[in-house]
């Protein structure tokens, strides 16, 4: 099973919308998948008792990431880095089976030029500390308030075409890496 991540708890993301799109790709791909959405954690796990005791109700994202034979997040740019909701979602997992020998894939979205560049590398480097096996592709999309349609759609063909790609790829990455067959499989 894939895990999206939607890497942001901001209301009415792009990010999510974006999610979206990845979504039905995997279901095209008959692929068993799990969204966590950020925006949907809890309350109480930002709690600072959260870091002696995480609360009962962070438990089923905890369990969604370890029964994960690959994560796929999706992360917008703040402030030239990731999202300070999704720093502290990965600081919140367990050490160090949450990410060990995961395989892991990102795509990237800004409103600037560089489509998110620096929080995926930054991500990318988080999770090779965490031992993690980074899928090599990544796609980003810039200037993401242009490409999409007054639905929340992506309305570049190319870019779409990407993302399938990405999916499709990262599949055949996380079969050979986790010894799985996920393409084809009913959830």
């Amino acid at each position: 099973m894939i895990t999206l991540i939607v890497g942001t708890n901001r209301p009415g993301s792009n990010t999510r919308k974006v999610a979206a799109h990845i979504e039905e790709f995997y279901a095209t791909l008959k692929v068993p998948l799990q969204v966590l959405d950020l925006a949907k954690l809890p309350p109480e796990i930002f709690s600072p008792a959260s870091y002696a005791e995480k609360p009962k109700s962070f438990q089923p994202f905890a369990d969604a990431i370890l029964q994960s034979d690959g994560l796929h997040v999706v992360t917008p740019e703040y402030n030239g880095s990731l999202p300070g909701v999704l720093k502290y979602f990965i600081d919140m997992l367990k050490f160090p089976e949450s990410f060990e020998q995961r395989p892991v894939c990102f795509t990237g979205l800004a409103a600037g030029v560089w489509g998110a560049l620096r929080p995926v590398e930054q991500l990318q480097s988080i999770f090779a500390y965490r031992n993690a096996h980074n899928y090599p592709v990544r796609v980003f999309l810039p200037q993401i308030n242009n490409l999409l349609d007054g639905s929340g759609r992506l309305k570049d063909a190319e870019l779409l075409d990407r993302l399938k790609e990405q999916a499709e790829g990262f599949v055949a990455f996380v079969e050979k890496i986790k010894g799985v067959k996920l393409a084809g499989t009913k959830m």
